[in-house]
């Protein structure tokens, strides 16, 4: 932790310390009850039970979540103490759910202050959610039997919502300070994401209801908190099968088979398509002379220049080394040598800070080129195959004319297979 920037380090503590001022200002607030301890034990096994059985997949998900906010479903737990427990238990219940996590999930090899300050972060969450509460019902915890009519349910949304807010506004700050030099979108994470968070609450509010009527019915609803683990995972696995882990374009698979759709819709609707097909010039020299480390930055600059020049609807992939693609509907051949040229103005912008510096090389590669061949469908060819073909054997010639350009492929001759007459 002391190897932070001094920032970022300031702030941490001063969250950290935030917290435990909270927890100690807390304390006596609501007094501890044999009840409420009961309700402690129960909420601490339903959240040591649903941990053990999805820690696989939560590890899964935590490595994916890597400089983004990791959203989880220990809020399940957490929200359901807020509702139900005298402040003290419910910091328990907290501390408790993340040095589990720590010890279950990351086994011990992750960063302890990392943990510390979620943990924080969550404390601050349900003080401020709890204010919300109070000033909605007008009761201290647990605060599920005053939770009646239009006011209750208002006072409960209101307070998910502050809960989620400021947990997410803490955690996207830090990641925002620590990670300078990378786009700031990463740090909010998907959108969709949000889903999990805001499920976990309602889940919570479902337990903390069944164990304040009856609490026998607790182990049915474990169901639910392990089936929306694995429901998490289907989403990553299918991103990860479509996206190329080192430029986060989309995968060679997956773009041809946008392509075939594609083609196969501009068919349909008698319009066009453009394709693509970039290659860096001179990548090679720039991978064995900077290092793979530097290459890895070059690709992955290139590739948000190319996303960056394209229109909303197009699809950019990687090809394979240090080929790109791009797939333009309704393109005309004006339209696609505009967007390409477009597009190699912007790789020529590109500065890239090297990683890693070798002796005598530069510390920022810069003056990049790219060599681009275009092919319209159906002006150049109507088949998939053959429109590729087209706009690589484009690219090549444009590498052969002297490179850092774009050439229009020819229209192509589409050989056609004999009809083979029926036989009775």
């Amino acid at each position: 932790m002391w190897k932070l920037a001094t920032p970022v380090l300031g702030y941490v503590l001063v969250v950290d310390a935030l917290a435990l001022i909270a927890v100690a200002a807390t304390a006596s607030l609501v007094p501890i009850t044999t009840q409420s301890m009961l309700w402690c034990g129960l909420i601490l096994a339903g959240e040591v039970v649903h941990l053990e059985a999805a820690q696989r997949i939560e590890r899964i998900r935590e490595l994916a979540a890597d400089g983004r906010p990791h959203m989880h479903l220990q809020s399940i737990w957490i929200f359901a103490g807020l509702l139900l427990l005298p402040p003290p238990l419910a910091t328990l219940v907290i501390v408790v759910s993340y040095a589990h996590s720590w010890v279950r999930v990351y086994q011990r090899r992750g960063v302890i202050h990392r943990k510390v300050f979620s943990g924080a972060t969550v404390i601050l969450a349900c003080f401020a959610a709890g204010a919300v509460l109070w000033a909605g019902t007008g009761h201290l915890a647990p605060y599920v039997p005053h939770l009646d009519g239009f006011g209750g349910m208002t006072a409960l949304l209101a307070a998910g919502l502050v809960y989620f807010g400021l947990n997410y506004v803490l955690v996207i700050l830090a990641i925002l300070m620590s990670n300078p030099g990378k786009p700031p979108r990463r740090a909010f994470g998907n959108p969709s994401d949000v889903l999990i968070v805001l499920a976990a609450v309602g889940v919570g509010c479902g337990i903390a209801l069944v164990m304040t009527v009856r609490p026998w019915l607790l182990p049915v609803l474990m169901v639910t908190p392990v089936a929306l683990h694995i429901g998490l995972l289907l989403p990553q696995f299918q991103a990860a099968a479509r996206t190329d882990s080192k430029t986060a374009l989309l995968a060679p698979e997956f773009w041809v088979q946008l392509a075939r759709n594609e083609l196969a819709r501009a068919a349909e609707l008698s319009s066009t398509a453009g394709v693509l097909m970039i290659d860096i010039d001179h990548f090679k020299a720039i991978d064995d002379g900077n290092g793979h480390l530097a290459g890895d930055e070059v690709l992955r600059a290139v590739a948000a220049a190319i996303q960056g020049a394209v229109r909303g609807g197009d699809y950019v992939g990687r090809f394979g080394g240090d080929e790109f693609v791009v797939l333009l509907p309704g393109t005309t051949s004006a339209e696609i040598v505009a967007i390409a040229d477009r597009i190699r103005t912007a790789i020529a912008r590109i500065e890239v800070a090297v990683p890693v510096i070798r002796p005598g090389k530069p510390e920022v590669i810069a003056g990049l080129t790219a060599s681009i061949g275009a092919a319209v469908y159906p002006e150049t060819a109507k088949d998939y195959t053959i429109l590729l073909q087209a706009a690589d054997d484009a690219l090549f010639e444009a590498k052969a004319a002297g490179r850092d350009r774009v050439t229009l492929a020819t229209p192509r001759t589409e050989l056609t297979r004999p009809e083979i007459p029926d036989v009775l």
